[in-house]
């Protein structure tokens, strides 16, 4: 086959750097200014000390075991539901 000066495929590139610029700028403005990172960042962890509060025995045992398998994160020590 004689590929001559036609190429099946052409080379290039584009640069996404406007675009994830304008993407992180929408985000921004969809937070709007009354957004605090460090407020919604406690808001999570607080979240998830009363997700795996108050287990019984046997969901306890479930949730060690999945952390052992690594599906789930574990609690750090001064967690509120880490008894």
């Amino acid at each position: 086959m004689d590929q001559g000066s036609a190429p099946d495929h052409v080379n290039f590139t584009i640069d996404l750097t406007l675009e994830e610029a304008r993407r992180r700028a929408e985000v921004m403005a969809a937070l709007g200014p009354d957004w605090d990172p460090v407020a919604a960042l406690r808001s999570e962890e607080a979240a998830h000390a009363l997700l795996y509060s108050g287990l019984d025995a046997e969901q306890e045992q479930v949730y060690r075991r999945l952390v052992a398998a690594g599906v789930l994160p574990g609690r750090e020590p001064g967690d509120a539901a880490s008894d």
